[in-house]
């Protein structure tokens, strides 16, 4: 029987179409995807530390450990917008939560996204390359980095973030950062102090919103009522209207509180932020440990569930 070469053409047409119409659209659809991966990209990769070291006077990035075989929970811990240390100024805050999380028994891999990259601050905005999604890729491969160890339990990674960290941290969590960024599958679960929750407008592209409505896994977000850096206010709306559309998420505020309560070394420190903000950090013994008692025992809940 000959073909009718109407049907033929016909049927040449419909795949014609779908070539030129249906793929194209779907390369579209891949497009902020692969827009995402390649902001990640401007700045190389961190060169993670292999083998635990004793945790140093002068906080930098590496590896610790407690004594014993293991496999332990671990912890990345990520860093504020001005990183770990530069010339005569040292994060000591950051020392002090690797110290306490290592002695609670976890292993932590202490981040540092700036200083291999030549970067002192990313407080006004994105330098050599450092931007939210190459941090959010940094920790994600610090998670993946974290499974190879053998004194590691993979079921029990954490993500621990402060402001810029924990702004990372927020994005870190969602399905679609995971996924456009190619870095496995992330952590269990993720706490993030003083985050700012407002969305962010990049000098070329689109602007986002640090909290996405597909947030993954349990996270707790540690927030005071008197910053006014990273206002709570901001965070809570939008973090209630991702807890209504189900995200696992949770938040304590802290009256009388203001941003970077637990930076004793910064106790007094003013500033005028990038927003236009004059801003005063006030460290307070008190909310310090209460925070840390939270983080804890919201991973010792999170794990025990799972």
């Amino acid at each position: 029987m000959r073909a009718n070469p109407k049907n033929m053409f016909m049927l040449f047409a419909s795949v014609f179409y779908t070539l030129l119409v249906l793929l194209p659209a779907g390369a579209r659809a891949q497009a902020p995807a692969q827009r995402m991966l390649a902001a990640a990209s401007q700045a190389r990769d961190l060169d993670f530390p292999k083998a635990p070291s004793p945790l140093p006077a002068v906080p930098r990035m590496g590896l610790f450990k407690p004594n014993g075989v293991g496999p332990f929970p671990a912890l990345v811990l990520h860093h504020q917008c001005g990183g770990l240390s530069r010339g005569e100024w040292q994060n000591k805050s950051m020392r002090e939560w690797a110290q306490q999380a290592v002695n609670r028994g976890y292993v932590v891999l202490l981040l540092d996204s700036l200083s291999e990259r030549d970067v002192d601050t990313v407080c006004a905005g994105p330098k050599n390359g450092v931007n939210f999604p190459r941090g959010v890729r940094d920790a994600l491969q610090g998670a993946e980095h974290l499974r190879k160890l053998d004194f590691v339990d993979g079921r029990r990674i954490a993500h621990i973030g402060f402001s810029w960290g924990a702004m990372v941290g927020l994005l870190a969590n969602s399905r679609w950062y995971q996924s456009a960024l190619h870095a496995g599958d992330g952590f269990s679960a993720h706490v993030s102090f003083y985050p700012g929750c407002f969305a962010v407008t990049p000098a070329s592209g689109q602007s986002f919103e640090i909290v996405q409505p597909d947030i993954r896994r349990a996270h707790l977000v540690l927030m005071g009522d008197k910053d006014n850096e990273t206002p709570a206010l901001e965070c809570v709306a939008k973090l209630s209207d991702a807890k209504a559309k189900g995200s696992p998420i949770e938040w304590k505020v802290y009256p009388n509180t203001t941003h970077c309560w637990d930076c004793e070394n910064l106790d007094g420190y003013a500033k005028t932020d990038m927003r236009g903000n004059h801003v005063v950090y006030r460290y307070d013994a008190k909310i310090t440990a209460d925070s840390a008692r939270r983080t804890f025992e919201f991973f010792d809940r999170t794990w025990r569930g799972n």
